[in-house]
C-alpha cells in the first residue's frame, strides 16, 4: 500500500511539474556530461540550468546527476528519467512530423540503424524508392551492432534497426520481424589454396587466419558453434572487422578466411574478386529483418519506410544457386 502511494505520488510530480524543457535539458546533461555545454545547446545561462535541474531533484526527492573530476554523471535515477525523456521528445518530434506529412503529404524524416547484412543490398535499395516516391523524406542512417543500435533504438534515437535478427529477440519492448532468410558464405581471394580442394573440413579452415566480426554480433556467435558443434576450437586471435572495404582488401591480398551474408559480397563473388568456398553450414541461412519500437508506434515517414522494406525483401533471393 504504502509502494503504491509513492508510485501515485511520483507519477503526480511527472504530469503537474515536468516541463519539456527540464526534458530536453536533461537529455542535453546526459549527452554532453556537461551543464554548461546542455545550457549552451538550449540557449539558456548555466546559473538557470542548475537552477532548473536543481528544482527538478528537490520536485523529485532523489539525485539526477552527480559531479566528477570528468564530468557531470546521470545517477541510476537521472538514467531512468533520461532514458524515457528521449522517448517522450522523439513521440513529440513524431507528432510533428505527422502534422507536417498532413499539411505537406510526402516529409517528415527517419533514422534507420543499420548492420552488416542489411547495408549491401536491402538498404540501398529501400532508399532509391522512398526517395524516389516521398522525395521530401529525410533519411539518416547510423551503421553499428545490435549492442549499439539497440540502445538508440529503444532511447528514440533510431526509428528501425535492420539486418541480421539477434538469436535472443524477447525484448517486450521492442517488435522484431523476419523479412527473408540470406545464405551466410566463407570467403576466400580466388587462387586460395583451399580453392583447389574438391572437399573442405574444418581441419583445413583451421589452419587458416580468419576475419571475424567482433563477439557481440550474431553472425560470430553463430560461427564459433559452428567449430564446436564439430569438435574444433573457434579461430584463434582473428581480425575483428565489420568494415567492408578493409575485409575485402585483405581477403583479395591473403590467405586469411571470412565470413560474409550472401548481398554483402554478392557483387565481388560475381565478378570474380572473391571466391565462396563450398563449405556445409549448420546456419547456412539466417534470418535478416527489421526491428522497431513496440511502444509509441512509427511515424508516418518511418512507417512508409518499413513497407518499402518489405516489398524490397520480398524481392531479394537468399543466396547463389
Amino acid at each position: 500500500m504504502e509502494q503504491d502511494q509513492k508510485h501515485i505520488k511520483i507519477a503526480d510530480r511527472v504530469s503537474t511539474r515536468l516541463k519539456l524543457k527540464q526534458l530536453r535539458l536533461l537529455v542535453a546533461i546526459a549527452h554532453h556530461k556537461s551543464i554548461l555545454h546542455a545550457a549552451r545547446e538550449l540557449n539558456m545561462s548555466q546559473p538557470a540550468a542548475t537552477k532548473l535541474l536543481k528544482d527538478l531533484e528537490v520536485d523529485f526527492g532523489v539525485q539526477l546527476f552527480e559531479r566528477t573530476n570528468r564530468g557531470v554523471n546521470a545517477t541510476t535515477y537521472g538514467e531512468t528519467l533520461v532514458r524515457h525523456g528521449k522517448l517522450v521528445l522523439a513521440q513529440i518530434s513524431h507528432a510533428a512530423q505527422e502534422l507536417d506529412d498532413l499539411g505537406a503529404g510526402s516529409g517528415g524524416r527517419v533514422v534507420v540503424g543499420t548492420l552488416l547484412a542489411a547495408s549491401a543490398v536491402l538498404l540501398p535499395m529501400t532508399i532509391e524508392q522512398v526517395q524516389r516516391q516521398r522525395p521530401n523524406v529525410s533519411i539518416a542512417v547510423k551503421d553499428g551492432t545490435n549492442d549499439i543500435l539497440m540502445p538508440l533504438l529503444r532511447a528514440g534515437d533510431v526509428d528501425l534497426v535492420v539486418g541480421r535478427l539477434p538469436e535472443y529477440r524477447h525484448r517486450e519492448e521492442l517488435v522484431q520481424e523476419a523479412l527473408f532468410d540470406e545464405q551466410v558464405l566463407v570467403l576466400a581471394r580466388p587462387g586460395h589454396p583451399l580453392c583447389r580442394k574438391a572437399e573442405i573440413t574444418f581441419l583445413d579452415l583451421a589452419a587458416y587466419k580468419w576475419i571475424m566480426p567482433p563477439p557481440e554480433t550474431t553472425l560470430r556467435r553463430q560461427m564459433d558453434n559452428e567449430f564446436l558443434d564439430r569438435g574444433f576450437e573457434p579461430p584463434v586471435n582473428p581480425l575483428e572487422s565489420i568494415s567492408f572495404l578493409t575485409n575485402k582488401a585483405l581477403l583479395m591480398s591473403t590467405d586469411m578466411l571470412g565470413v560474409a551474408p550472401y548481398h554483402v559480397i554478392q557483387h565481388e563473388i560475381g565478378r570474380g574478386d572473391i571466391a565462396a568456398l563450398p563449405l556445409d553450414l549448420k546456419m547456412a541461412s539466417s534470418p535478416v529483418g527489421v526491428t522497431h519500437r513496440r511502444e509509441g508506434g512509427l511515424s508516418p515517414a518511418a512507417a512508409a519506410f518499413l513497407a518499402q522494406l518489405r516489398i524490397t525483401a520480398a524481392g531479394l533471393q537468399p543466396g547463389p544457386a
